[in-house]
């Protein structure tokens, strides 16, 4: 069976040493001090080493079925939810005015990263209903608040969100859902949504679906879609759960992986809903869901890339092949382990490097909003907006390439299922998919990001790094050369790529949306190129401060000094290849693929 343990120490200097949370003037960071953080990512990581760990095969191997209607999840999934729940983890950021303990959003995404990488099936039960307390929580009226929140903060309901119909994904103002007013202020939802993770499931009392549907007379496309609550059970007046709503489960997807979530088609038949927000404004609250999903669907990329690299180590240190070519390091054994050879090594440090940096950026991520959120800081808001696609985008398509390349350091054995890379793999791809496909993100990120309130918040990302590059020149010659000048060379390709679109674009905006998913990777290669420069700044000034763990600080070093090197020059590749415009990408006729 596959092993994992929490990397605490590693989460805890991208939160102290990096970020350096308790220092910073937010809201709730003054309580983010070593010891507190320490204790509760301690628990988290046991959590998931002793409990979620083993069940992830388990939910593999057995999938969730459908009996009489009602969806039965693996073995040992309701005893394990039940404790997550009663340990407080489904509400560690939640409002306390409903039950939460109100700590920072990033406090909440460190301690979930244990969950994802030690079940992400199971963890997505509690993670989409925290994107539906969220959505709710801000565009929910007082009585929905009410109604719902206090239960969704514990999980004794867990929430979904519902877009896809069969007939239409990304372009949801082709939906076909219908939301018919009643003369007490309700609705009649008719329609199906397909695709609906957590669907339906027996881990909770009741189901509070956040479903995506049109008002008969409303605007045409997606101007024209409203939000509404749609709870599997109707809630009486005094909170307690009454009929069952008109709402059904038409059968569970068979997926490639994540087989312990119960992926549902979703039949509602005159269901009662309720409507959220204003109407015809519902992608406005859903994208509040979604884009907070997105970040979560960032950090199911590299969690799942971080489970595999575990194994992969461990299983490098162990497999005898060959012997290391500048001489035998295992006398006393048949062969050398293969970690000696260094195409081995070469596996294993891109996987380190991008699991760190992958990290450190999923953090910083989760700082900026609560920096935006908690002190209406709206350059936060902007930036945190231009970094979403690109931590959507680049971290699940790097997060499944080295999963893959977790499961190659096995050989044969990868193959295998009884070994437990393969899962890794195949939970790791939906990542790519969901929340919006990798594709959509770039072109959002290309079509709509850049180019947001002028072009400010790229722009002052620009101003930002090279800011840093500045402020930390001129200390150490070598710490330049191995980290300020790839970066700042990266940099000046992701601006020239930036160039070629605005000269380019306007004239056949083939030519941007051609390049857009080379700028999406080129954008997340400079993001983590900053994060190890802010990494290398903060382990060279822990030594230089005389700090104990010498080997830590000076790995991680070593290991910035690998993605520097060997990663971030693949911005020079983007870049030719998005200067080469659409002529060739658009040349063949659509008969002629």
């Amino acid at each position: 069976m596959p092993i994992y343990h929490a990397p605490t120490k590693d989460m805890q200097f991208i939160m102290h040493d990096v970020l350096k949370a308790s220092e910073q003037d937010i809201p709730g960071y003054d309580e983010l001090d070593r010891d507190f953080t320490a204790a509760v990512l301690e628990e988290s990581g046991k959590l998931a080493t002793e409990v979620l760990t083993p069940l992830n095969t388990v939910g593999d191997t057995e999938g969730c079925k459908l009996e009489n209607g009602v969806v039965r999840t693996p073995t040992g999934f309701k005893e394990a939810f039940d404790q997550m729940r009663d340990g407080g983890w489904t509400a560690l950021d939640c409002d306390p005015d409903y039950g939460g303990q109100g700590l920072p959003y990033l406090m909440h995404t460190a301690a979930q990263e244990p969950f994802v990488s030690a079940n992400m099936a199971f963890n997505m039960y509690q993670g989409l209903t925290h994107g539906a307390y969220t959505a709710i929580h801000i565009h929910g009226s007082e009585q929905q608040k009410k109604t719902y929140l206090p239960k969704m903060t514990t999980c004794e309901w867990t929430g979904t969100m519902n877009l896809t119909e069969p007939h239409c994904g990304t372009d949801l103002g082709l939906m076909r859902t219908k939301a018919v007013p009643q003369d007490d202020g309700t609705y009649k939802v008719t329609g199906q949504k397909i695709f609906i993770s957590a669907g339906d499931h027996d881990l909770a009392e009741n189901i509070i679906h956040l479903v995506l549907a049109k008002i008969p007379g409303g605007p045409d496309g997606i101007k024209g879609v409203s939000l509404f609550i749609v709870p599997k059970f109707l809630v009486n007046e005094d909170g307690s759960l009454g009929e069952r709503n008109g709402v059904s489960v038409g059968k569970i997807e068979e997926k490639m992986g994540i087989h312990g979530n119960s992926t549902c088609v979703m039949n509602y038949d005159d269901a009662t809903g309720y409507l959220v927000g204003e109407a015809h404004k519902g992608m406005r609250a859903m994208f509040t869901m979604m884009n907070e999903a997105r970040l979560g669907v960032g950090l199911q990329g590299y969690a799942q890339a971080e489970a595999a690299y575990q194994n992969a180590v461990a299983y490098a240190n162990d497999r005898l092949q060959g012997r290391d070519v500048t001489g035998v390091k295992a006398p006393e054994k048949s062969a050398d382990p293969i970690i000696v050879h260094p195409d081995i090594r070469r596996n294993l440090m891109d996987q380190k490097s991008f699991v760190e940096g992958a990290r450190a950026f999923t953090y910083w991520g989760a700082y900026l909003i609560d920096r935006a959120h908690k002190n209406d800081d709206a350059a936060a808001e902007g930036l945190i907006s231009l970094m979403t696609p690109v931590i959507k985008g680049f971290l699940t398509d790097k997060g499944f390439e080295m999963a893959v390349n977790a499961q190659q350091v096995y050989g044969g054995h990868g193959y295998i299922e009884e070994w437990g890379m393969s899962q890794f793999a195949r939970d790791a791809r939906i990542a790519m998919i969901y929340e919006g496909a990798n594709g959509i993100q770039a072109l959002d990120l290309v079509g709509r990001k850049l180019a947001q309130e002028g072009g400010k918040h790229v722009m002052a990302y620009f101003d930002m790094i090279k800011t840093f590059i500045k402020d930390n020149a001129g200390q150490d010659e070598a710490f330049d050369k191995e980290f300020l000048e790839p970066l700042k060379a990266a940099s000046k390709d992701l601006q020239a790529a930036g160039m070629y679109f605005m000269q380019n674009g306007m004239k056949n905006p083939h030519n941007a949306l051609s390049g857009s998913y080379d700028f999406m990777h080129m954008f997340g290669h400079v993001c983590l190129g900053y994060m190890w420069a802010r990494m290398g700044v903060a382990a060279r000034d822990a030594l230089a401060n005389g700090a104990s763990d010498t080997q830590f600080y000076e790995t991680k070093l070593a290991t910035g000094r690998y993605y520097m090197t060997r990663q971030l020059p693949a911005t020079s590749m983007h870049l030719a290849r998005i200067q080469t415009g659409a002529d060739t990408v658009m040349a063949l006729d659509a008969a002629n693929f």
